[in-house]
């Protein structure tokens, strides 16, 4: 049996390269995202999290000033997208952040279910997303949505191809 060292784990340089590189993505280089005012507030692989602001452009129902439910499920797929990375990089944490960001171009959904459970009230939105497995191809991911007040506004499960 062949026994390899386990590779060294990227610097602390270099993670933080790869942070910045994931918020620049996440924050900027995807239009929707900078649209909607994401932004990535935790990247901590066991919690990762974006927030954002309720403006009246998110609006869904005029009457009552709710979040668009497109919204909730925005926010949703895109913080599982980012915990997919975030957790793909703590796999590969011998990878430099390009190479890192090159496996970013092979991630998609491939299945996302949003179960919409209070009214989207609030001034402030969180995302929180957690692998609960990554394989070699597929990575699945558990999502809430809550508002400043913890209120839990919605829930989801994905399914990512990751190859």
């Amino acid at each position: 049996m062949h026994n390899q060292a386990p590779q060294a784990r990227r610097s602390a340089d270099e993670q933080e390269r790869l942070e910045a590189m994931l918020r620049d993505m996440f924050e900027h280089r995807i239009s929707f995202s900078e649209l909607l005012g994401f932004r990535m507030s935790s990247l901590a692989p066991d919690k990762v999290q974006l927030t954002f602001e309720m403006r009246p452009e998110l609006v869904g129902h005029y009457l009552y000033g709710r979040l668009h439910g497109g919204v909730i499920a925005t926010a949703l797929d895109t913080v599982a997208g980012l915990a997919a990375i975030v957790a793909i990089a703590e796999k590969y944490a011998h990878e430099s952040a390009e190479q890192v960001a090159h496996r970013f171009g092979r991630i998609g959904t491939i299945d996302l279910r949003t179960d919409f459970l209070h009214q989207g009230i609030g001034k402030t939105f969180t995302a929180t997303g957690r692998v609960t497995r990554l394989g070699g191809r597929i990575a699945s991911i558990q999502m809430s949505l809550e508002n400043e007040g913890g209120l839990l506004i919605a829930t989801g499960s994905a399914a990512y191809v990751v190859s």
